[in-house]
């Protein structure tokens, strides 16, 4: 998401995502230094930048077959400030065929509806990505930014792989979710795992990290993790330090008392 715009517009909730980035070459360097250091999953949307991401990604990942691609469909944007779910299931065709050309990928590995449309059915838009999903041009069908209840809807339409919703210490609205996926062979996705940066002003993130002489944002994906085998964190980044400090997250193991005093309210 935050492969756009100028360097100095990617950070915090007002970055547009909206224009192709400026900094198009050091990006694809980039994405590549983090397949060589360890990264095997790589997430974007055909609304990032109205399909720049996606080239980006196409460009920079074509020869490297192994790392599992996930984009979204579902979200058009009018203008920089706008994100308004789509789900005519035309519409859901053409972008899953454009994402296969940006991506420059014959199969994508996993595909979200990005935004439920509540004009259209739900069998419909889940439709379209079991139908893709059979037919072997993507390999999994996601969901993102829903609820338990459309989530346990959603399954009783079709197989859903993933699910993409925010979750971080600070972020707690989907434990629903992450619970319902426990049960039922679904990944959780967590996105803004990191809350936007703001992790570091909690103090009780602040206090393990004191104490285990590691950064707060190492402690609080640590903590995401610790969550269930079926969770992944996607922090965004374009910084090789970030980088590599979130990496070195996954091999901090915390305690029971941590976690216990990292999940208490």
């Amino acid at each position: 998401m935050r492969l756009a715009d100028r360097p100095d517009q990617r950070r915090g909730p007002t970055a547009p995502v909206w224009q192709p980035p400026t900094d198009r070459h050091e990006l694809i360097r980039f994405l590549r230094h983090a397949i060589d250091v360890g990264v095997d999953h790589v997430d974007t949307a055909d609304a990032y930048a109205l399909g720049a991401g996606e080239e980006l990604v196409g460009e920079a990942l074509a020869t490297l077959p192994e790392v599992v691609v996930a984009t979204k469909i579902g979200n058009v944007r009018p203008s920089a400030s706008e994100w308004v779910p789509l789900g005519h299931p035309a519409y859901l065709r053409q972008q899953l065929e454009l994402g296969r050309r940006r991506l420059r990928r014959e199969r994508i590995d996993l595909v979200y509806l990005h935004r439920v449309d509540e004009s259209f059915p739900l069998e419909d838009q889940l439709g379209v990505l079991a139908e893709a999903r059979d037919a072997g041009a993507i390999g999994g069908v996601g969901l993102s930014g829903i609820d338990a209840e459309l989530l346990d809807r959603a399954r009783g339409i079709t197989r859903i792989d993933a699910v993409q919703n925010p979750y971080s210490v600070g972020d707690r609205s989907s434990a629903d979710v992450l619970r319902a996926t426990s049960t039922t062979g679904t990944t959780f996705v967590a996105f803004f795992p990191l809350a936007m940066g703001t992790v570091e002003q909690d103090a009780r993130v602040a206090e393990v990290a004191a104490a285990r002489g590691a950064e707060a944002s190492q402690v609080a994906l640590a903590w995401l993790l610790a969550q269930g085998e079926h969770v992944i964190a996607i922090p965004g980044t374009t910084s090789e330090s970030h980088l590599r400090s979130n990496l070195e997250a996954h091999d901090l193991t915390l305690s029971a008392d941590e976690l216990r005093a990292l999940s208490s309210r």
